[in-house]
């Protein structure tokens, strides 16, 4: 019997799959407009656009893990208390050990905060949900418990310029962390089988058991990533401020989410992309930048800022 490749099959429109690209045209359509109504401003002045960039860094950062922990089927609400706790881990430790042992800290802190979450998720089977919604508790009190809910100074300046507030020429460092993240992450999950795991565990877990992936230790492997990246992501606070406390990435763990949903990886798993996440972190600076420079009050920005959010998402939502 022959068979007609494809003589069935009908022919798709570039545009068919059209939500998919929301982020990009919504990102265009942001940036056009508050470089027209804020040109006078200095929305466009070099100084704003860097500026822009090191402030979102570190949600792009963590928005790289947290595509791997999404596409999986899982999530992780625990990440902006972890970076929190990591920057105050190396701002403690960096007098006693210095700055290489100090970022080792703060790395390893977020490491075993992700290694806890994976194996109470794959040994216990409790959501992730739930014990990251703890763990976010957890890490925030420790962080406050540690240090009496005070600021701890960084006066090592190799670890500032390292993971902050240093440049390479005119490029940001953390600029420099975001496009590492990205290549790591985007290399990770298309051109490796790691990547591939994750994204047949988010799509049928069943299925990909039966395909001899083993379920149980890719989820641990992407929460125990996504919590070093939240170590990560702590020292280039401590780095980019000059100090370890428990308020930095607090709330972060939203932005985060946000960024990578409306990167285009569906809440529910199957799907990645790590180009779109960081451009949605992109995106959210973008709109926090913009909304800052017209002048309005923080409330109306937050009103705005979510408003934007919901309709991207809305339309970027798969179905």
């Amino acid at each position: 019997m022959t068979t007609l490749p494809n003589a069935a099959a009908p022919r798709r429109s570039p545009l068919a799959n059209w939500r998919s690209y929301v982020v990009y045209v919504g990102f265009a359509l942001v940036f056009l407009f508050f470089s027209i109504f804020l040109r006078d401003a200095g929305f466009l002045s070099s100084n704003n656009l860097l500026n822009i960039v090191r402030q979102t860094a570190t949600i792009s950062v963590m928005a790289v893990a947290m595509t791997f922990v999404i596409a999986s089927g899982e999530i992780d609400l625990s990440v902006g208390s972890v970076a929190g706790l990591s920057s105050v881990l190396a701002a403690l430790a960096i007098p006693h050990v210095g700055p290489v042992g100090g970022a080792l800290a703060g790395l390893a802190g977020g490491a075993l905060i992700g290694l806890i979450n994976g194996s109470l998720v794959t040994g216990l089977g409790i959501p992730s949900f739930l014990v990251t919604l703890g763990m976010l508790g957890i890490a925030n009190g420790v962080a406050q418990w540690i240090t009496a809910t005070a600021p701890v100074p960084i006066l090592n300046d190799a670890f500032n310029n390292f993971f902050g507030s240093g440049d390479l020429g005119p490029i940001p460092s953390l600029f420099l962390w975001t496009l590492v993240a990205l290549g790591i992450g985007h290399f990770l999950l298309r051109r490796t089988s790691f990547g591939r795991s994750v994204l047949a565990v988010g799509g049928n877990a069943t299925a990909a058991r039966y395909s001899g992936i083993n379920v149980a230790r890719t989820k641990l492997m992407v929460l125990v990533a996504s919590g070093t990246v939240a170590g990560l992501a702590g020292m280039l606070y401590a780095g980019r401020l000059n100090s370890g406390r428990f308020q930095w990435g607090q709330g972060d763990e939203l932005s985060v989410i946000a960024a990578v949903i409306l990167g285009g990886t569906p809440l529910f798993g199957g799907a990645g992309t790590v180009f779109g996440a960081v451009l949605g972190a992109l995106m959210i600076g973008l709109i926090n930048n913009g909304l800052i420079l017209m002048g309005l009050e923080y409330s109306q920005q937050l009103i705005i800022r979510g408003v934007i959010i919901i309709l991207a998402v809305a339309l970027a939502r798969r179905k």
